[in-house]
């Protein structure tokens, strides 16, 4: 937990900016950097992993550190997640106890796939013996959010509440949902505006590839992606297409502007969470915040406020693509594969904007509602989000293999969901409807990760 007022005040809108632009590197240095969550679940019975306890969350973020020799951090005196400095990247905790992976930077795919296999085997050596087990889905198919106890990370503690306010599923997304994340790079303001638009039209696309969430409460439900159901019901200030990006101002300052209009959930002082949620951020600058009267930011509090922005596609100073479910080992490492391909490769990337660039955000903003439902087979324009899958992976992988680094191969398993016709959700409700007659416990050991 860093302490803001330690950071230096943050004065001017340059200052602002320059947070996101900092980012800026040359094609040589780009870079990728892939995270994920995992649910955390017991067998025989069934049931949820709390924190606490010699087999809870605690214990297994103990042995994991012992194994690997990275360090804690903490909220309060609750170890909440680890650190690897060399190279950076680290685990956290999700507020239901979903194991979140953060991936250092790699210059590869299978950098990315040796840091993910590494991970998995310290989970397995160590959860194994204290029964927990590791689910890859979108979203928990038995467990309502009263069912998972939140973790002891106090921005969990502000942020609950705050979403029953905001929308009607924002603590599903916070306690029963998992993602995939891809992080990639720009080389500056006009190479990130290009990439934020392509990836921004396809998000759909991807979350529809990506479907595996067809189960809550224990039955199917009517979704294919739920978690991105879930994501359209949470909090429509934070949350979305940011249809602003496809205007011909947009850029650092622009985003900016939106950052500001955003709601605030906390600020830290003396390593403690202040609840400021609904506050504005345009009212801290002015020393106006009712709860640190006086009080103006630091450039950590700005960069703090950033993380709490959660639209389709989110910018610090790199870009974050956040439309996909969790899913496999295949699964998390073809999303930051296809990505790269997309974004890295010039001509993939101008390939991808000439077809999307007579889009309007209302064909966007469509396309968006509807994936989660039909995935594969919606409308797009005159074909299906299948037709539009298809070009997209066959972009991403001319992308990859112009990168020469023989990173094809994680494509695979989309090219799988595209011969088939059938998202990994439609896989699921197969078995749910044939031969697991109706018994939604036997996704545990199929989809165990």
């Amino acid at each position: 937990m860093a302490d803001a007022e330690f950071s230096p005040p943050l004065t001017s809108r340059e200052q602002m900016i320059e947070v996101m632009a900092n980012g800026a590197k040359p094609k040589s240095q780009w870079r990728v950097g892939t995270e994920h969550e995992k649910h955390v679940y017991r067998k025989n019975p069934l049931r949820a992993v709390p924190y606490e306890g010699d087999d809870g969350i605690r214990a297994l973020l103990a042995g994991i550190k012992d194994r690997t020799g990275w360090n804690y951090f903490y909220d309060r005196d609750n170890p909440i997640g680890l650190r690897n400095l060399t190279p950076v990247g680290g685990i956290s905790l999700e507020p239901g106890g979903q194991f979140e992976l953060s991936g250092a930077p790699h210059a590869s795919i299978h950098d990315a796939a040796k840091e993910l296999d590494d991970h998995l085997a310290d989970c397995h050596a160590i959860g194994g013996p204290l029964n927990i087990h590791f689910l890859g889905l979108g979203v928990t198919p038995l467990w309502a959010v009263n069912d998972l106890k939140r973790m002891p990370k106090s921005r969990y503690g502000i942020m609950t509440p705050y979403m029953d306010k905001v929308g009607t599923l924002g603590t599903s997304m916070m306690y029963r949902s998992a993602t995939i994340q891809a992080n990639l790079d720009f080389s500056d303001e006009a190479d990130m505006v290009k990439k934020l638009r392509v990836s921004l039209a396809l998000q759909p696309v991807v979350t529809a590839l990506f479907a595996n969430s067809p189960f809550v409460d224990g039955k199917p439900s009517g979704y294919l992606s739920f978690r991105s159901h879930i994501w359209l019901n949470t909090d429509a200030a934070r949350t979305g297409m940011l249809p602003f990006a496809f205007d011909k101002d947009f850029g650092f300052d622009r985003y900016a502007e939106y950052a500001l209009d955003v709601p605030m959930y906390f600020v830290i002082r003396n390593k403690q969470y202040i609840d400021v949620a609904g506050e504005s951020f345009r009212a801290f600058m002015r020393g106006e915040l009712p709860q640190l009267p006086g009080e103006k930011p630091t450039i950590k509090d700005w960069e703090n406020h950033l993380s709490t922005l959660f639209p389709e596609v989110r910018l610090k100073n790199y870009l974050e693509m956040r439309g996909a479910d969790m899913g496999d080992r295949n699964h998390i490492l073809a999303l930051p594969a296809l990505w790269a391909g997309l974004l890295y490769d010039e001509d993939a990337l101008n390939q991808s904007w000439d077809r999307l660039k007579s889009w309007t955000v209302a064909d966007m903003q469509a396309l968006r509602e509807a994936v989660p439902k039909t995935a594969l087979n919606t409308p797009a324009r005159g074909c299906l989000v299948s037709d539009l899958a298809r070009e997209i992976v066959d972009l991403g992988r001319a992308g990859l293999k112009r990168r020469g680094l023989g990173e094809e191969a994680y494509l695979s398993p989309l090219e799988e969901t595209l011969m088939l016709g059938k998202t990994p959700a439609e896989r699921w409700l197969d078995k749910y409807h044939g031969k697991w007659g109706g018994d939604l416990t036997r996704i545990f050991d199929e989809a165990e990760i």
